[in-house]
């Protein structure tokens, strides 16, 4: 394996849909809002934009390598794992190269963060440097947010509150209601990417003595909040159509019959290998629902109800 297809590797581009959706939800309602205060698409500014989906994809590839090293250094994976290999445990990167690495995405994601403290001011930084401290400390240390289950809300919080309404924030100087409720949806399909990731590797998880929901309570457990957090960003949708007063958002509904055939794969797929593709289909599904709720959000301002 070359030395690119290990740094791919390590990267999990199949995971990076958890890092691009919430922002392209946070675009649409940034140029609603823009438009709802008068101005015209000339005052998106691009070049934000594009500084705030760098810090999002560097963070998310950030906390990739991070869980993969220090998973390594703490013991918790090994060659029984039944996810995809981490280059770590496998001997491709060593932890020192891997360490490296995190300390260039995060300080990329640092760098993108300062110029847009100078757009849109200094709490900019605050928020960038509770995401980047969220992703050391979501696998790092004894208590950390995988080990003692809070990875879902986690997820929901920052992949969804944080990213979302942090690039409104950005873009539009302000957060309507609209972007709050839109975030959350957002933040409950990239949970239920971690609930894949968690019931597949609950028996490893159980020996390393992590503490999440499948661990707790067993397959069936996880399967139900798998189902729970697709209702719930499905049902989320109405919300944030009463919010816009618009039913264009409703075009997420679109994506539903994919994630009914998700949730039947979830319950009869069995536990191995076969959860890698469930995993990436997922993460599929979060790009497709934010895209369309993206495009529900923007076409409301050109065809307003």
């Amino acid at each position: 394996m070359s030395k690119p297809q290990r740094w791919l590797l390590a990267s999990r581009p199949k995971t990076l849909p958890a890092a691009i959706s919430p922002v392209l939800v946070g675009w649409a309602a940034s140029i609603r809002a823009i438009y709802g205060r008068g101005g015209s698409l000339s005052d998106f500014g691009l070049l934000p934009a594009l500084a705030t989906m760098l810090v999002a994809v560097c963070i998310q590839i950030g906390a990739n390598l991070v869980n993969d090293v220090s998973d390594f250094q703490k013991g918790t994976d090994s060659g029984e794992r039944l996810g995809p290999l981490r280059v770590t445990q496998a001997g491709l990167l060593s932890p020192r190269q891997m360490w490296t690495a995190v300390f260039v995405v995060l300080g990329a994601a640092t760098l993108a963060g300062i110029y847009l403290s100078f757009y849109a001011g200094w709490q900019v930084l605050l928020i960038g440097a509770a995401c980047i401290a969220a992703t050391v400390f979501y696998s790092v240390g004894r208590y950390s947010l995988s080990a003692t289950g809070l990875g879902d809300l986690f997820a929901i919080v920052f992949f969804g509150f944080g990213a979302v309404c942090g690039t409104v924030y950005v873009l539009a100087g302000s957060v309507p209601v609209y972007a709050w409720i839109s975030a959350f949806p957002v933040g409950l399909l990239v949970a239920s990417i971690l609930v894949v990731n968690n019931t597949r590797d609950m028996e490893s998880d159980r020996r390393a003595g992590r503490m999440n929901i499948p661990v707790r309570f067993g397959r069936a457990a996880g399967e139900t909040e798998y189902t729970l957090l697709l209702a719930g960003a499905y049902l989320s949708s109405i919300a944030i159509m009463l919010a816009c007063k618009s039913p264009w958002v409703l075009i997420v509904w679109l994506s539903l019959p994919q994630a009914i055939r998700l949730n039947g794969r979830m319950r009869t797929t069995p536990i191995g290998p076969l959860f890698n593709q469930l995993l990436a289909q997922t993460a599929r599904l979060t790009l497709i629902f934010s895209l369309l709720l993206a495009v529900g959000i923007v076409l409301n301002i050109y065809f307003p109800a």
